[in-house]
């Protein structure tokens, strides 16, 4: 296969010389385009001794033979890696001031992006938003992964290792990839749910927990990626969480059980998969005060009756039509796998779900993160599949499992 490696001006640069290195290993053609910043960090003479081609580079070389064309023309698939928050703007935005931008809109390959970026330009706005762009039009992405960072710095943006960017390649190559194929949901309706339910004690306070909705949105957006008409019942998600979302996706917002309830069970009958993500509060106070509950009428303490909710994600599996598909999800805080992979099984088997999506929570695990680990289960209870890196690659590979 003839594969396009586009090397752009990033320090994570120096990764790519291994990147291309197990593609020409795993008996591809591989073709260097490097931005004129990427050789800055890495020499040309060692790209063109990796990849056994010379590297591209310059936009106005070998004008004649329309190079600038003929690159992507040729390309069977084109991996960016790194790819910076600068190039993927000028992709989002079909920018081609130099070879690279050129030879991707030249090209009709599937491409596959590998970021990498300082947290705080790829927690941005407008990153976010290309990035939604981008999956929307059936880009894929590997990573990035949580870790160091140039200089002290720490967290999501650190590009995904050179053997994952190459695992990610070869299986866009053989026709699958980190994000399925892209119309593999195509005309499909979806029902997720994401974040977290909160109950009311009195007018100012409530009992809820800690999802911010990071991973359901997540879910929602491949979905979409993957050509499906998306519903995303969402409760009460962190700020910023929705930025950047497909005006595909239908969102409707709740707040408590009985409102999520009553949501999903008017949204499930026409949906043919259905993603329990939202952490459900199991309870709720048995009476809501009408004020503010006052430390000064109840002495030095307070005692709450609650009442149990009712059990969502049990009910839509019993009220199920034919050919549907439900996920649900499960957040246990059990330090020990085998132990975990008990509990995740005897819960699987409770609610009687198709698939369970289950992952580690703490005190500052998972919870309003940017990263998760998850196991799937199916309907025998078998572990089919496991992930870990960011919440969208995450999501990625539960629907690759799925769909």
């Amino acid at each position: 296969m003839n594969i396009v490696v586009g090397i752009t001006g990033g320090i994570a640069a120096y990764k790519a010389v291994n990147v291309v290195r197990g593609l020409v290993l795993a008996g591809h053609e591989v073709h260097v385009v490097a931005t004129e910043a990427a050789l800055r960090f890495v020499g040309r003479p060692t790209l063109e001794a990796i990849s056994r081609n010379p590297v591209h580079s310059e936009l106005y070389e070998a004008v004649a033979e329309v190079r600038h064309v003929a690159i992507g023309q040729a390309a069977e698939l084109i991996v960016v890696a790194p790819a910076t928050a600068n190039t993927i703007a000028k992709i989002a935005a079909g920018l081609a001031d130099d070879l690279l931008g050129n030879s991707i809109l030249a090209s009709k390959a599937p491409i596959l992006l590998a970021p990498a970026m300082h947290t705080e330009m790829w927690q941005n706005p407008a990153t976010v938003a290309n990035v939604a762009t981008l999956r929307a039009r059936g880009v894929q992405f590997v990573g990035p992964a949580s870790g160091q960072l140039t200089g002290s710095d720490s967290g999501p943006g650190r590009m995904a290792e050179p053997d994952e960017i190459v695992a990610a390649a070869l299986a866009v190559a053989a026709g699958g990839g980190p994000a399925g194929h892209r119309a593999d949901l195509m005309g499909r309706r979806v029902l997720v749910t994401a974040g977290g339910t909160r109950e009311p004690l009195d007018p100012v306070r409530f009992i809820g927990n800690r999802s911010s909705g990071k991973q359901g949105v997540a879910i929602a957006r491949a979905a979409a990626a993957r050509g499906a008409e998306v519903t995303l019942i969402a409760a009460n998600l962190d700020e910023g969480v929705l930025t950047g979302l497909a005006g595909s996706i239908a969102v409707r917002h709740v707040s408590t059980t009985l409102e999520l309830q009553e949501a999903v069970l008017l949204a499930a009958g026409t949906a043919e998969l259905i993603v329990m993500a939202a952490a459900v509060a199991d309870y709720r106070p048995e009476t809501v005060a009408a004020g503010k509950i006052r430390k000064e009428a109840q002495g030095d303490s307070l005692q709450l009756r609650l009442v149990r909710n009712p059990d969502i994600l049990h009910e839509l599996v019993q009220g199920r039509h034919d050919g549907q598909v439900i996920v649900g999800f499960a957040a246990e805080t059990e330090p020990d796998a085998a132990a975990l992979l008990e509990l995740a099984v005897a819960k699987r088997a409770r609610k009687g779900v198709d698939y369970l999506v289950v992952n580690r929570v703490g005190w500052t695990e998972t919870f309003g993160s940017d990263d998760n680990a998850v196991m799937v289960l199916d309907a025998t209870g078998g572990n089919v599949a496991q992930a870990h890196g960011d919440k969208q690659s995450v999501a990625d590979r539960i629907l690759d499992v799925v769909a």
